[in-house]
């Protein structure tokens, strides 16, 4: 099930947070209920992706992201993203969120999260993910216009390239 209630408890929390450049990190702190884990007793590693919308949320609200999603009705989608997991994040840890915009392209806006447990890094995902009208995709440009800003992306880190270059490989539809 998805985390309403954290999710309305960060939304919360954070909406009247300073606000942060598009670049800027935002920091959150959580903790890994029994509804999060796994027969490992550690958190499941698909509700870690799930969690990781309480720091993308919030991350959009300080950004400004938000206040353009609401002005045009727009919704924003991964549109895919790549995991590591290296440590484990046991039932009732807190562990802390970072989240972050990275940069774009002229399709992608690419994003990073990552959780650590005693200034441990946990795992870290890098996301690509897009805003969505009703029409379809609208442009990285287009949104930090309605933004208000006239900012380029910094340099994109080679492992993001290398990723997306890597992933244009992939066949799709995947053939099983």
């Amino acid at each position: 099930m998805y985390p309403i209630i954290r999710m309305t408890k960060e939304y919360l929390k954070f909406r009247n947070a300073p606000a942060l450049p598009l670049t800027g990190t935002h920091i959150s702190h959580h903790r890994c209920w029994p509804w999060d884990i796994d027969l490992w007793m550690e958190l499941n590693n698909g509700r870690t992706l799930t969690l990781y919308d309480l720091g993308r949320i919030p991350l959009a609200m300080r950004t400004g992201l938000w206040g353009a999603l609401k002005k045009n009705r727009w919704g924003i989608t991964v549109a895919g993203n790549t995991t590591r997991y290296r440590r484990r994040v046991r039932a009732f840890q807190r562990f802390e969120m970072r989240s972050r915009c990275i940069g774009w392209d002229d399709r992608w806006m690419w994003l990073e999260h990552a959780m650590f447990v005693d200034g441990e890094c946990t795992s870290h995902v890098l996301i690509r993910g897009a805003v969505t009208s009703r029409k379809g995709m609208i442009t990285p440009a287009q949104v930090i216009a309605e933004m208000g800003l006239d900012t380029p992306s910094p340099d994109l880190p080679d492992f993001v390239t290398a990723w997306a270059e890597a992933d244009t490989k992939r066949p799709w539809p995947p053939t099983l």
